[in-house]
């Protein structure tokens, strides 16, 4: 490396050839032998700091310890940057095998038989070309029964909600199928749908067949059916619509019967609790598999009250 050390040399040259920089003398820094305290009521009128008067006084009159305050603090400032709690849902979105059939629908007959989610109320007359009842389902699953309804009752008109894509597509290929007119899907969270979708007693009816039954007491939470729920349900019904639930879990029914019973805007139209299971209501493959094992089925249909009036 000669270049290199040329280079060294010349620079050890010229710093040899100057004068070397005057060194400053130490600055002596003074220490108090003791420390010491000055608060704000000792230092000069003139240095004191400038509070606003509600923070002054509210620092004058508190008597809390400094432990205290300083909890306080730790706690507001936890409670601002806690993020806000999701609500607690009734189901939990999985993913699920889609067959060709399914896929195909999706494809050619959502554009014209799913609705989009928005957050005004729905013009049925527009979305059916007609003015008839409307019905609600609320989690249709793979379709089967909503189809079999939608079927055979030709004067409603029928809106499912369902949030999982394979049971959409199994439902749009039974309406392809079946050529159905009268029924569409909202593919979206119900309590949404209810909320702003749903315009206030604008439902005939409301179907809601074999929900989770979420059946672990810690889960029992996540249960569709609870008093908030059925409150909303209750407004969205028409005075004389009908809501119309199902469930093959005997504690789940006993829930149903509890909240829809303690909600003052229905009546129950079953003296025994219990109803007998409506003609529009098809037995499913499931169900029928179940009831030979012995398992129970309840259904519960309670009517909405007449409106009341303000006095």
């Amino acid at each position: 490396m000669p270049g290199r050390v040329g280079v060294k040399a010349v620079i050890a040259g010229d710093r040899a050839g100057a004068a070397d920089p005057p060194v400053p003398a130490p600055v002596p820094v003074l220490v108090p032998p003791h420390s010491f305290t000055v608060t704000a009521s000792e230092l000069p009128h003139d240095t004191a700091p400038d509070l606003p008067t509600d923070l002054a006084t509210d620092l004058a009159t508190d008597t809390r310890t400094n432990t205290q305050i300083d909890t306080q603090i730790d706690t507001d400032t936890a409670a601002t940057l806690r993020p806000p709690q999701r609500a607690i849902r009734s189901y939990v979105l999985r993913a699920g095998r889609m067959g060709t059939g399914q896929q195909r629908a999706l494809e050619e007959l959502g554009p014209r038989f799913v609705l989009p989610f928005q957050a005004t109320p729905l013009d049925a007359g527009a979305v059916f070309a007609r003015q008839a009842p409307l019905v609600l389902e609320i989690g249709f699953g793979m379709g089967q029964a909503t189809a079999e309804i939608a079927q055979t009752r030709p004067e409603m008109d029928f809106v499912g909600v369902e949030v999982h894509t394979p049971g959409v597509g199994a439902l749009l290929k039974r309406i392809g199928e079946l050529e159905l007119a009268n029924l569409r899907i909202v593919q979206h969270d119900a309590v949404e749908v209810l909320r702003q979708m749903v315009a206030p007693a604008s439902l005939a009816g409301i179907h809601i067949y074999f929900p989770d039954p979420w059946h672990k007491k810690k889960h029992h939470k996540r249960r569709l059916i609870q008093p908030e729920f059925v409150a909303l349900l209750a407004s969205r019904l028409a005075p004389g619509g009908y809501l119309h639930c199902a469930t093959d879990w005997q504690d789940y029914a006993e829930q149903m019967l509890a909240v829809l019973g303690a909600e003052p805007a229905l009546a129950n139209t079953s003296e025994a609790g219990y109803a007998p299971r409506p003609d529009w209501r098809p037995l499913t493959k499931f169900e029928n598999r179940g009831l030979k094992l012995g398992h129970g089925v309840w259904d519960l249909l309670f009517v909405r009250q007449p409106l009341t009036q303000p006095s």
